[in-house]
């Protein structure tokens, strides 16, 4: 199985690096309160403007940091520094949280967002840089978020696309561990009582537009929530006939029919963000456990599907290298 090494890093890191200030093409997420409104996007963003949107630039910046760090002598290690130090500053992480301010930005970019930016707070965390300093406000303000909306978010959402509920705790709850207890208990008791009874999932994904598993991403924020005991019980009765390789479209890398496209270009993210969930899982259960095995080629098959195309067309290129690191890390 393809592992991540230096090279793969250097590649990905300057594939990232040549779109993390790119401004155009560029999906906002606006709505006009006014004609003052109409400026360029990097008026809006001074920081994540790039990527073709704002999500995507975030975890742009998570990526080529983290690859900075576990790579610390890789080629792109200078350049990712010298724009870190340029764009993950004080003033235009005010800029940033001044855009959260609008009374129609309750609702920008959660959960996916939200999650997302928590992750590059925490990996500049690890860091030996002034970044996380910088950042910290901002990822107090969407921990903020968290705290205000999940009690009263009834339901889960259990989509493949960036409203998914699963994917974005999985991240928020990794984060609160070391910063925010109250978070984390939150989460735990939202995630329990939304998925703890679950059985039998049919998996009828993916979608035409997806890019994450419903039922897998479930699985992995299952597996940080139990003990390995309590997690193999969840899971056996979750997913129970794994063993016979059913569901088989959970065994089966989605087909992606024109990488032009941006929607169904999701289905690339969709084979990385499995192989990462099902390497994950069969971590969480333990390298005895019989479907670990299972797991392991299920996750070679998805690699073997999508690592070709990460670069190649702006509407993937823009965003599976992050998805990609996930799944080889």
């Amino acid at each position: 199985m393809t592992r991540l090494s230096q090279d793969i890093a250097d590649r990905f890191a300057a594939l990232t690096l040549s779109h993390l200030g790119r401004q155009y093409p560029y999906k906002m997420d606006l709505t006009y309160q006014g004609p003052e409104d109409a400026r360029i996007p990097a008026d809006h963003h001074p920081i994540f403007h790039g990527s073709y949107d704002w999500h995507s630039c975030v975890h742009g910046w998570w990526q080529v940091m983290r690859l900075r760090r576990l790579y610390p002598d890789m080629a792109q290690a200078d350049a990712i520094r010298a724009r870190a130090d340029m764009m993950l500053v004080p003033d235009k992480v005010a800029g940033e949280r001044a855009f959260l301010t609008r009374p129609t930005a309750g609702g920008f970019e959660r959960p996916y967002g939200w999650a997302w930016l928590l992750a590059l707070h925490a990996e500049l965390a690890r860091q030996d840089g002034p970044w996380a300093a910088a950042i910290e406000p901002l990822a107090l303000d969407f921990a903020a978020r968290f705290h205000a909306f999940l009690p009263k978010m009834t339901y889960p959402l259990r989509v493949g696309t960036h409203f998914n509920s699963s994917f974005a705790l999985i991240h928020a709850y990794d984060w609160a561990k070391e910063r925010d207890p109250a978070l984390q208990a939150l989460i735990r008791e939202r995630a329990l009582g939304w998925f703890g009874q679950d059985r039998a999932c049919q998996a009828w994904e993916p979608g035409g537009d997806e890019f994450l598993s419903s039922a897998l991403t479930e699985a992995l924020l299952m597996s940080r929530l139990l003990s390995r005991d309590e997690f193999a019980d969840w899971f056996g009765a979750f997913l129970p006939d794994l063993l016979t390789g059913q569901p088989a479209t959970l065994f089966t890398p989605a087909t992606v029919s024109d990488r032009s496209d941006g929607k169904i270009a999701h289905l690339d993210g969709l084979n990385l963000s499995r192989a990462w969930c099902w390497r994950g899982i069969a971590a969480a259960l333990g390298a005895d456990a019989p479907i670990a095995p299972i797991a392991e080629q299920a996750a070679i098959a998805h690699l073997d599907a999508a690592l070709p195309h990460i670069a190649g067309d702006y509407m993937g290129e823009h965003w599976l290298a992050s998805f990609a690191l996930l799944a080889l890390e």
